[in-house]
């Protein structure tokens, strides 16, 4: 018969088991888990389809309003002056809005709830998952805005071939006018998300983004002040405009050059991810 002391006694070894190594992701791995989250997420896609069914649309329309231009003498003498991409691209400023909708909810819906707590034990220093946040609504800006602009393409290349304004693919106008529009939308997908990064709110970063991008230039362009159009120039919708015409007619409201279009942009982008990242460091999740 067993008694208690016929087991053997524990030992130190048994009962402190020695702590599993620690595990240090790397860039790869945490960029895996944003696109897996990402996808995962049924705002994503909405947002996603909310842009292209925009851009489309809108396309759709400008295409379709070409042959009440052409009633008007005046207005006819303006088409032949037209770019086809410029058609194509008609509808970029509404899908600029949607974009920037997926990246205030690329981060606030972890916020809200409170996965971003998670997400930060596993990556303690921050900085990265918000790179690899960044990286991922690049790529999907990029694939949205193929999408979008082959589907304008097809919906409108009727209409613009009655008026032989059908882009063609070896023109680079087509190519300028088509990566401005993608230029701008990273942009502005990247403006939201550094901004829904500090606010952590979707509520606040959707109200900042549809102000910045939309509601400031068409309320202070009814301003007529020499300082205040200068202000309107540089806010992103008014400066993408140079990114978005081939210069064959002359577009009013277009007060930057190119050059300085790409730099005002850049910082729309760059700006707020940096004051994000610098912030991610000096807070609580």
């Amino acid at each position: 018969m067993s008694t208690l002391t016929d087991n053997p006694p524990m030992t130190a070894h048994a009962t402190n088991p020695p702590a599993a190594a620690q595990v240090h992701p790397t860039f790869p791995g945490i960029l895996r888990g944003e696109w897996i989250k990402v996808l995962s997420l049924r705002s994503t896609w909405w947002a996603l389809a909310s842009t292209a069914a925009v851009i489309t649309l809108v396309a759709l329309a400008s295409a379709m309003s070409l042959s009440a231009t052409t009633d008007d003498p005046a207005l006819a003498q303006g088409i032949e002056q037209m770019h086809g991409a410029e058609v194509i691209a008609g509808g970029f400023h509404f899908g600029m809005l949607t974009i920037a909708v997926l990246g205030a909810l690329l981060i606030t819906g972890e916020y809200a709830t409170g996965t971003i707590r998670s997400t930060f034990a596993a990556v303690p220093s921050r900085t990265p998952v918000l790179g690899a946040k960044a990286l991922v609504l690049i790529v999907l800006t990029a694939a949205v805005t193929l999408v979008s602009a082959t589907l304008s393409y097809l919906v409108t290349m009727l209409q613009l071939s009655q008026y032989d304004l059908v882009p063609a693919l070896d023109d680079p106008g087509t190519w300028r006018v088509l990566g401005g529009t993608l230029y701008s939308l990273i942009a502005a997908a990247l403006f939201s998300l550094g901004i829904a990064t500090l606010l952590r709110s979707t509520a606040a970063s959707v109200t900042v983004a549809l102000t910045v991008l939309l509601l400031l230039p068409g309320t202070l362009s009814f301003i007529r002040l020499d300082w205040v159009e200068t202000i309107v120039s540089y806010l992103p919708l008014p400066a993408s405009s140079a990114l978005l015409t081939t210069g064959a007619a002359e577009t009013q409201g277009v007060y930057l050059s190119t050059q300085a279009s790409l730099i005002v942009l850049a910082a729309y982008a760059v700006v707020p991810l940096a004051a994000a990242a610098i912030t991610l460091h000096r807070r609580d999740a």
